[in-house]
């Protein structure tokens, strides 16, 4: 059965600098899905781990307010 979270872990249209950060998130839940069982579970951590690699691409392109601004 294919999991359509998967969608979302797609890193090859990124710039080279995002993909760096979103590809290590992209394998991690490749490996679930082969690892893991189909379960409610799985889910959940698949889920958390697209939160957590859209916080680390946001943070790869946050940029420091201007001083006085």
């Amino acid at each position: 059965m294919e999991e359509p979270l998967m969608q979302f872990f797609a890193y090859g249209h990124l710039p080279s600098h995002l993909r760096a950060v979103s590809q290590p998130f992209g394998d991690l839940a490749r490996w679930m899905v082969e690892a893991v069982p189909p379960n409610a579970e799985r889910a959940e951590a698949l889920r958390k781990l697209l939160e957590a690699k859209g916080c680390a691409v946001r943070a790869a392109l946050y940029k420091e307010p201007a001083a006085g601004g």
